[in-house]
């Protein structure tokens, strides 16, 4: 991978939507994420109760990068090489002395480096986002409760009650409602094809609808500026979301604007990223979209528009036609390392921007509101990362670690 280019010789411009030309108020979007699957867990399967208290350090807790495995209910931090540097059981670090005698300095059991492994299997999760990482609290939280319940349970199988909660909150409908005057308007998760019967339950989706000024940030003018000059100068615009449809208009509409439409020659929703770059054409055709609803699928992409699911091979092939170009340039702007980064340059070739939102810092933070300066830089209340320096490496490490994965 080059470590410098030019975006003036790029004729394919690209984004991602969630985290990256959206940015969410994390403060309370994870909250909201955090008591979606909470509610469900206590009043659907039965829960403690306590999983709906929580404690602003409880938050300490959540860090990109972190793996949990499924049957142990152990929490691990990785090197790039597989062998374990942290660990917890639920959210009770491991001393030293435990994580050794736990890990010693051999490669994590999943870790796979000849074969290569995948981010999500039936065995562990990986955390690498925002949306993930609210669940990596609760599911932590669900292991101590547990393990106190049962007298220092060892295996586990919750997950199957988690991925309920991801159905009952994401589900086609979970997003559709139906007013007073019979007038249907929906909106949808991604993965998931529509379905006939409207009905209103999930905690997320409606809560966005209802005020999406509390979770969203409206890009800056400097951003919209930005595009409208990107465009302006020839280049060709791409919004490739896994958000389904009706989600990703709701966004748009919000953080741009109306006409967000005029910006972009081609939206691509529902991608289901990183399947849109990894599968085959075969395997993950393009599907034409009416009112939000996917209508038929396609041989191949012939023309800009707005469409649901496909693959960057056929899109490839249309942009060679728009540009005029054999070998168009494309660059990629994503915030997760696992469905934009690595599967966007190691698949598509593409050149790709990482957008990390901890690089803010405090830019967005009140002076009344900033750590006292004897904190300032100092993360010793974090049980994964000590410092701003070590938490930077944490994401090198991470990016490693992704690219030996696959």
């Amino acid at each position: 991978m080059a470590q410098h280019f030019s975006l003036a010789a790029c004729d394919v411009v690209g984004f991602d939507l969630d985290h990256t030309l959206c940015r969410y108020n994390l403060p309370e979007s994870a909250v909201l994420i955090y008591n979606s699957f909470a509610q469900f867990l206590v009043k659907e399967k039965g829960y403690d109760k306590e999983l709906l208290t929580v404690t602003p350090e409880d938050w300490d807790f959540c860090c990109k990068g972190l793996a949990l495995d499924l049957e142990d209910g152990n929490f691990i931090k990785l090197a790039d090489n597989g062998t374990v540097l942290r660990a917890s059981h639920g959210t009770n670090m491991m001393a030293p002395e435990a994580l050794v005698e736990e890990y010693g300095r051999k490669e994590w059991k999943h870790f796979m480096s000849d074969a290569g492994m995948a981010c999500r299997s039936g065995k562990y999760y990986f955390y690498d986002n925002y949306f993930d990482l609210p669940g990596a609290l609760l599911c932590a939280r669900v292991v101590d409760s547990l393990t106190k319940q049962n007298n220092g349970q060892k295996t586990f199988d919750f997950w199957k009650d988690i991925v309920a909660g991801i159905q009952h909150n994401y589900k086609m409908s979970a997003f559709k409602e139906i007013t007073a005057l019979g007038r249907l308007s929906h909106f949808s998760v991604p993965g998931h094809r529509p379905s006939t019967l409207a009905e209103n339950c999930g905690i997320y989706f409606p809560e966005i609808k209802r005020d999406p000024g509390r979770y969203l940030h409206t890009c800056p003018d400097s951003v919209k500026k930005w595009l409208q000059q990107l465009k302006n100068a020839g280049k060709i615009l791409l919004l490739i979301t896994s958000s389904h449809s009706d989600y990703c208009r709701l966004l748009c509409e919000y953080i741009l604007g109306n006409d967000f439409t005029d910006l972009f020659d081609i939206v691509i929703t529902n991608a289901l990223k990183p399947g849109f770059f990894s599968h085959l054409p075969s395997q993950r055709p393009f599907w034409t979209l009416e009112n939000d609803e996917e209508q038929e699928a396609l041989p191949s992409l012939d023309k800009p528009g707005w469409y649901s699911q496909g693959n960057a091979v056929h899109l490839y092939e249309l942009l060679k036609k728009m540009t005029g170009k054999n070998e168009p340039k494309v660059v990629y702007f994503g915030d997760s390392m696992h469905s934009d980064i690595f599967p966007a340059r190691h698949y598509s070739n593409w050149e790709t921007v990482l957008i990390l939102e901890e690089l803010r810092g405090d830019r967005d933070r009140k002076p009344e509101e900033s750590e006292p300066l004897e904190k300032k830089g100092k993360y010793e209340n974090y049980p994964w990362t000590t410092n701003f320096q070590g938490f930077l490496q944490a994401i090198q490490k991470q990016l490693a670690t992704i690219q030996t994965l696959h």
